[in-house]
């Protein structure tokens, strides 16, 4: 799913689909390598997303309304750029607003001194 320097994969499940429509509400129409790119210039190279598993994401939304694409052709080649719906705003508001309460959540088990309850 992601090549990953630091982070074991089992932290980064279910981090795909946040981070896709994050980028793309922050920048409009990308495409996939682009996007890619960005994950790993963003994270100073701790995380790349893999084309095995961008792409099937990218796909999935798309099918779900939650992305739209536009094919420009550059040369020869074609480009698809995606590009974020209304339901897919509303989508990453929530799984934006999800991620942060999560993360407090863990950062008062994890990093604030436990103390456990007596009796």
């Amino acid at each position: 799913m992601y090549s990953c320097t630091m982070y074991s994969k089992e932290l980064l499940k279910g981090t795909l689909e946040v981070i896709v429509l994050k980028l793309l509400s922050e920048h409009g129409k990308m495409y996939g390598y682009e996007l890619s790119q960005m994950v790993k210039e963003q994270t100073d190279g701790k995380i790349y997303l893999k084309d095995g598993s961008l792409y099937p994401a990218l796909h999935k939304l798309t099918g779900k309304g939650i992305l739209t694409t536009e094919e420009v052709r550059i040369g020869k080649r074609v480009r698809k750029y995606y590009q974020i719906t209304k339901k897919g705003q509303a989508q990453k508001d929530s799984l934006v607003e999800e991620m942060r309460d999560f993360i407090h959540t863990m950062e008062k088990v994890i990093f604030n001194d436990f103390k456990p309850l007596t009796a």
